[in-house]
C-alpha cells in the first residue's frame, strides 16, 4: 500500500474510533475539511472539534469499500454507521477527496448521503 493510502486508512480508523491524536497526525498544520452545503473548517484545531460530530452517541463504524490513488489525491468510498444521542441511528454512504502533502491529508472534501438506517 502506498504511503498516501496508508496514511488515509490510519485516518479512518482512527476517526472510527475517535482517536484524536491519530486523527492529528494524519493531518497538516493547515488542513482544510469541506463538507460541501454543510461547513469549511480550517486548520487542525477546528478539525479535532467536528470529530466526535454532533448528536453522536459513540464512535462511528467505518467501512472503506474502495481506495483510488493518482498523484497526491486519493478517493476513499464507504459507509458510516453510528448511533445517535437521541436513539437514532446515522446511516450514510461517502465519496472523500483527500489531497495529500508529503504523506499527510492536506484537504478533505466529504461528499455524504444518507440512507435508511434499518
Amino acid at each position: 500500500m502506498s504511503t498516501n493510502k496508508d496514511t488515509v486508512q490510519r485516518y479512518m480508523d482512527a476517526y472510527g474510533n475517535w482517536d484524536h491524536a491519530g486523527v492529528l497526525a494524519c493531518l497538516t498544520d493547515d488542513v482544510e475539511w469541506i463538507v460541501p452545503g454543510a461547513f469549511h473548517l480550517i486548520g487542525r484545531d477546528a478539525f479535532d472539534r467536528e470529530i466526535e460530530g454532533q448528536g453522536a452517541a459513540g464512535p462511528p463504524e467505518i467501512t472503506v469499500t474502495r481506495l483510488i490513488e493518482e498523484g497526491d489525491t486519493v478517493v476513499a468510498e464507504g459507509g458510516v454507521r453510528g448511533a445517535l444521542q437521541d436513539g437514532g441511528m446515522l446511516s450514510l454512504v461517502f465519496c472523500d477527496v483527500f489531497l495529500m502533502r508529503d504523506g499527510r491529508i492536506r484537504q478533505l472534501t466529504s461528499y455524504l448521503m444518507g440512507t435508511d438506517a434499518s
